[in-house]
Protein backbone atom coordinates (compact mmCIF):
# COMPACT_ATOMS: atom_id res chain seq x y z
CA UNK A 1 0.00 0.00 0.00
CA UNK A 2 1.26 3.30 -1.04
CA UNK A 3 1.14 6.79 0.80
CA UNK A 4 -0.51 9.66 -0.83
CA UNK A 5 0.10 13.53 0.41
CA UNK A 6 -3.41 15.14 -0.33
CA UNK A 7 -3.11 18.57 -1.15
CA UNK A 8 -5.53 20.81 1.15
CA UNK A 9 -6.06 24.39 -0.83
CA UNK A 10 -5.32 27.54 2.06
CA UNK A 11 -3.94 24.53 4.70
CA UNK A 12 -0.95 22.92 2.83
CA UNK A 13 -0.10 26.46 1.59
CA UNK A 14 -0.18 28.14 5.00
CA UNK A 15 1.66 24.85 6.27
CA UNK A 16 4.50 25.58 3.64
CA UNK A 17 4.81 28.76 4.46
CA UNK A 18 5.15 28.45 7.98
CA UNK A 19 7.68 25.75 7.52
CA UNK A 20 5.99 23.12 9.40
CA UNK A 21 7.38 19.56 8.69
CA UNK A 22 3.75 18.21 8.06
CA UNK A 23 1.32 16.91 5.77
CA UNK A 24 -2.22 17.95 6.60
CA UNK A 25 -3.66 14.57 4.90
CA UNK A 26 -2.35 11.70 3.80
CA UNK A 27 -4.00 8.82 2.65
CA UNK A 28 -3.40 4.90 2.72
CA UNK A 29 -5.46 2.61 1.29
CA UNK A 30 -9.21 3.70 2.27
CA UNK A 31 -7.98 5.29 4.88
CA UNK A 32 -7.30 9.28 5.20
CA UNK A 33 -5.04 10.60 8.16
CA UNK A 34 -5.73 13.74 8.88
CA UNK A 35 -2.62 15.29 11.12
CA UNK A 36 -3.35 17.65 14.17
CA UNK A 37 -5.32 20.81 13.06
CA UNK A 38 -5.33 23.53 15.54
CA UNK A 39 -7.77 26.83 15.44
CA UNK A 40 -6.34 28.04 11.98
CA UNK A 41 -8.30 30.81 10.29
CA UNK A 42 -7.65 29.96 6.51
CA UNK A 43 -9.12 32.83 4.82
CA UNK A 44 -6.59 35.27 6.90
CA UNK A 45 -3.79 32.60 7.46
CA UNK A 46 -3.64 33.59 11.12
CA UNK A 47 -4.08 31.73 14.48
CA UNK A 48 -7.79 32.36 15.70
CA UNK A 49 -7.98 33.75 19.31
CA UNK A 50 -10.59 32.81 21.31
CA UNK A 51 -12.47 31.15 23.78
CA UNK A 52 -12.58 27.38 23.87
CA UNK A 53 -15.85 27.74 22.21
CA UNK A 54 -15.03 29.59 19.24
CA UNK A 55 -11.48 27.24 19.09
CA UNK A 56 -12.80 23.95 18.57
CA UNK A 57 -15.85 25.35 16.76
CA UNK A 58 -13.10 26.64 14.37
CA UNK A 59 -10.84 23.36 14.60
CA UNK A 60 -14.18 21.20 13.58
CA UNK A 61 -14.77 23.27 10.66
CA UNK A 62 -11.02 22.56 9.46
CA UNK A 63 -11.19 19.14 10.19
CA UNK A 64 -14.75 18.80 7.97
CA UNK A 65 -12.98 20.90 5.06
CA UNK A 66 -9.87 19.19 5.12
CA UNK A 67 -12.01 15.97 4.87
CA UNK A 68 -14.38 17.08 2.19
CA UNK A 69 -11.26 18.91 0.13
CA UNK A 70 -9.39 14.71 0.19
CA UNK A 71 -12.51 13.16 -0.62
CA UNK A 72 -14.35 12.20 2.18
CA UNK A 73 -16.79 13.28 5.31
CA UNK A 74 -17.35 13.91 8.68
CA UNK A 75 -19.50 11.04 8.75
CA UNK A 76 -16.40 8.83 7.28
CA UNK A 77 -14.13 9.65 10.75
CA UNK A 78 -13.43 6.00 12.44
CA UNK A 79 -11.14 7.62 15.24
CA UNK A 80 -10.34 11.33 16.76
CA UNK A 81 -8.13 12.36 19.23
CA UNK A 82 -8.83 15.06 20.96
CA UNK A 83 -5.69 17.20 22.32
CA UNK A 84 -6.57 20.50 24.99
CA UNK A 85 -4.46 22.51 27.64
CA UNK A 86 -7.16 22.06 29.91
CA UNK A 87 -9.15 19.07 31.29
CA UNK A 88 -11.79 21.38 32.52
CA UNK A 89 -12.86 22.08 28.95
CA UNK A 90 -14.50 18.40 28.42
CA UNK A 91 -17.76 19.43 28.74
CA UNK A 92 -17.51 22.50 26.38
CA UNK A 93 -15.72 20.43 23.67
CA UNK A 94 -17.72 17.59 24.25
CA UNK A 95 -20.80 20.14 23.10
CA UNK A 96 -19.68 21.50 19.85
CA UNK A 97 -18.29 18.15 18.61
CA UNK A 98 -21.91 16.68 19.58
CA UNK A 99 -22.84 18.83 16.61
CA UNK A 100 -20.15 17.72 14.25
CA UNK A 101 -21.03 13.95 15.62
CA UNK A 102 -24.65 13.87 16.29
CA UNK A 103 -24.76 10.15 15.00
CA UNK A 104 -22.45 7.47 15.46
CA UNK A 105 -19.75 9.39 17.23
CA UNK A 106 -16.38 7.38 16.44
CA UNK A 107 -14.20 6.45 18.79
CA UNK A 108 -12.08 9.13 20.69
CA UNK A 109 -9.10 9.85 22.96
CA UNK A 110 -9.26 13.11 24.98
CA UNK A 111 -5.64 14.02 26.13
CA UNK A 112 -4.78 16.84 28.31
CA UNK A 113 -1.51 18.40 27.52
CA UNK A 114 0.33 21.54 28.94
CA UNK A 115 0.86 23.51 25.58
CA UNK A 116 2.02 24.00 21.91
CA UNK A 117 4.86 26.10 20.62
CA UNK A 118 1.74 28.35 19.11
CA UNK A 119 -0.97 30.26 21.49
CA UNK A 120 -3.99 28.04 20.89
CA UNK A 121 -5.88 25.43 23.53
CA UNK A 122 -7.30 22.64 21.12
CA UNK A 123 -6.36 20.70 18.13
CA UNK A 124 -7.57 17.68 16.80
CA UNK A 125 -6.77 14.47 14.86
CA UNK A 126 -8.70 11.88 12.79
CA UNK A 127 -8.79 9.32 10.94
CA UNK A 128 -11.72 8.49 8.34
CA UNK A 129 -12.12 6.26 5.55
CA UNK A 130 -12.62 7.72 2.09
Amino acid sequence: MDKEIVYIPKLSELLDQVGVPLSPVVKAGEFLFVSGIPPLDLDNATMLRGDIETQTEQVLKNIQYALESAGSSLDKVVKANVFVTNAAYFNTINEIYRRYFPDKPPARTFVAMSSWPMEFDVEIECIAIV
